[in-house]
């Protein structure tokens, strides 16, 4: 039995759901915001950048853009993502040497993880390639996870620095570390960028562009539509990705194939889209009182 959303799909001639909320480098969008972010990553790895720094608000394309990096580096460079690392500087190093398909067995101590740790870089710079250990969701580590990274950033091989950092969060990562506490951690940010929201113009190409790489070969939101959209999510694009999903599901099920300012109106009547999750949601206007005649 075929899923409503295969229907859909269908219905309006796509080859795959356009607006799914699993990051996808297959449709990033390069809004001005994330070329320029996309080229301070790429800056801070070309020119070995202790520590490269992205932050921006929840759903705002972050992963996606490490994503895409990931499948762009060459066999030189030696990557390991952690997604959401936690714990204390053991268990930090214990995800580090996962992250690079080292053993982290669960009697050994940190000295003996350290060790191990400092060997894997060393044969790696030997062999000639780079180690770049990335962290997504950076803005869960504590002050000390984060001060245990910047020592990591001083094992180095006479004048060569072994690892590299790249840290992407939220924007309280970057409050974070301009904690005078964490002046070192800061002085050895290289690259850093903050992704802001986009506006309405580009929240209606952005819906296009996603469109057209599903394999729309006519136009299914209406521009009025797109403003409504973009409106009610802030311009936050995982906001963005939800509210054109359930838009297309509820313009499929009236058998309608274009998607009006009506359409998205009915969804967000129906209280099936939850944009406040992210804060992202524009504040109510409140009533105004009817006037007395005191007034």
């Amino acid at each position: 039995m075929n899923s409503t959303l295969d229907i859909y799909t269908a219905f309006f001639n796509l080859e795959e759901r356009p607006f799914s909320l699993v990051p996808d480098p297959d449709f990033i969008f390069w809004s001005d915001q994330h070329n320029r972010a996309y080229a301070m990553l790429e800056y801070g790895i070309l020119t070995r950048a202790p520590i490269t720094l992205i932050t921006g608000e929840v759903g705002a394309g972050k992963t996606t853009l490490l994503h895409h990096l990931l499948r762009s580096v060459g066999e030189e460079v030696r990557i390991g993502l952690i997604a959401n690392a936690h714990g204390d500087r053991g268990e930090l190093l214990r995800w580090v040497l996962q992250a690079l398909g080292q053993p982290a067995r669960p009697e050994e101590g940190y000295v003996d993880l350290f060790g191990r740790f400092q060997k894997f870089l060393i044969e790696e710079y030997a062999a000639g390639r780079r180690v770049i250990l990335m962290f997504d969701e950076a803005q869960n580590m504590t002050r000390e996870s984060l001060e245990e990274l910047r020592m990591f950033t001083n094992i180095n091989a006479n004048k060569d620095e072994l690892l590299q950092l790249v840290l992407v969060g939220q924007p309280e990562l970057r409050d974070m570390i301009h904690r005078p506490d964490l002046r070192q951690f800061a002085q050895r940010v290289s690259s850093a960028f903050h992704l802001t929201v986009m506006d309405g113009v580009t929240v209606q190409h952005y819906i296009t562009h996603r469109l057209t790489v599903a394999g729309a070969e006519a136009e299914i939101f209406t521009p009025e539509a797109c403003a409504l959209v973009h409106e009610m999510t802030g311009g936050v694009p995982r906001l963005v990705n939800q509210l054109c999903d359930l838009s297309l599901v509820y313009a499929f099920t009236r058998t309608e194939h274009t998607v009006t300012p009506q359409t998205v109106q009915q969804v967000l009547d129906d209280g099936v889209f939850f944009p406040c999750q992210t804060g992202a949601f524009p504040a109510p206007v409140p009533a105004q009182q009817p006037k007395t005649k005191a007034d």
